[in-house]
């Protein structure tokens, strides 16, 4: 019997710090119409001090446990760009958190990608039967790898994790993961990068730059995207998602609903053009959450989700991009899970 990876539950997890344009726009010199006309973001959250990566998984983790309505799981998959530390991973951390003592867990490095790469390594844990339960998180503190001086960037990124739990089943149930597609391109590594890689939450008494958040650390500022980005983004998530549509049999004229890596509502504009779906069939958050990087996905589903925006039966095309280069993209029918 073939079995699928079949959507059982979301969650979804914002840290407590509320940050507006105006905060922002004043470190910055730019104006919130500025900003909003640029990215399409009125607001975003930053992890205060003391509040880490896993923190921020554990409670997405939570939410999509209990969403599922069975609370256990026997494998945690994290994708991640801001472990809390270099060693050791994040998502043991996060199982343990949870309760879920001697699960498999493991962290995935791919990128604002990453959840993509997560979903499907999980997926394929369940099709050979070596995982029944898996809880596939994207939890990212960007907030504190930011370059105040950096506009583009300083202005775009906000913190949060969102998780969904996978349940093994059938291939033709709704929530059933479709045709998943992977690719990457090394060679296109200086589009999106974040360099530098510690961090523990906490920065030293006076180390910081006036007019920065606590829990910044100096000289983590290492946010870079150049102009290159936007258009590799569109074509390799335009590329992944035809594949994936063609595979499972879909005409772009059925996807109910697209939900892409929130970079901007520019690129998701610009995705569903090329991809010749109505505009108006892209789901987007980033207008209240701002770009958090590899929770930006898993956030979306939950935000939908709890919005009752896809009905059940519905036809989702899922697809992201990130640094590394990395991207993918998947299909699913929308199942029907009780909103808690």
């Amino acid at each position: 019997m073939t079995r699928a990876a079949v959507l059982a539950g979301f969650g979804t997890c914002l840290p407590a710090r509320l940050v507006t344009n105006e905060e922002l726009a004043a470190r910055v010199g730019r104006t919130d119409a500025w900003i909003r006309a640029r990215t399409g973001i009125e607001r975003r959250y930053f992890a205060p001090e003391g509040t880490s990566t896993a923190d921020l998984a554990t409670g997405a983790g939570a939410q999509a446990l209990k969403c599922s309505g069975v609370p256990q799981a026997d494998t945690v998959v994290l994708a991640t760009v801001t472990p809390d530390r270099p060693c050791r991973a994040v998502a043991p951390v996060v199982a343990s958190g949870l309760g879920l003592h001697q699960a498999a867990a493991y962290d995935v490095s791919a990128g604002f990608g990453g959840f993509l790469y997560g979903l499907a390594t999980a997926a394929g844990l369940i099709g050979c039967g070596a995982a029944e339960r898996a809880l596939v998180i994207g939890a990212d503190t960007l907030s504190r790898r930011l370059d105040p001086a950096d506009r583009p960037t300083a202005v775009s990124y906000g913190d949060g994790a969102g998780a969904v739990l996978l349940r093994a089943g059938e291939p033709d149930e709704p929530g059933a993961l479709g045709p998943v597609s992977l690719g990457s391109d090394g060679e296109g590594t200086g589009a999106v990068s974040v360099r530098d890689g510690d961090d523990t939450g906490t920065a030293p008494a006076g180390t910081a730059p006036a007019g920065t958040a606590p829990g910044h650390r100096p000289g983590r500022w290492a946010v870079r995207e150049n102009r290159r980005a936007f258009w590799l983004g569109v074509q390799r998530m335009a590329q992944s998602a035809q594949c994936v549509l063609d595979r499972a049999g879909w005409p772009a004229g059925d996807v109910s609903h697209l939900v892409t890596h929130q970079a901007n509502h520019r690129i998701v504009e610009r995705l569903a053009d090329e991809l010749g779906i109505p505009r108006e069939r892209g789901i987007c958050n980033i207008s209240e959450v701002g770009n958090t990087a590899t929770a930006s996905l898993p956030l979306t589903l939950g935000h939908a989700h709890a919005a009752r925006l896809p009905k059940p039966g519905d036809r989702v095309l899922l697809t992201a991009f990130g640094g590394g280069l990395t991207w993918g993209a998947t299909v699913l029918t929308w199942p029907a899970i009780d909103r808690d």
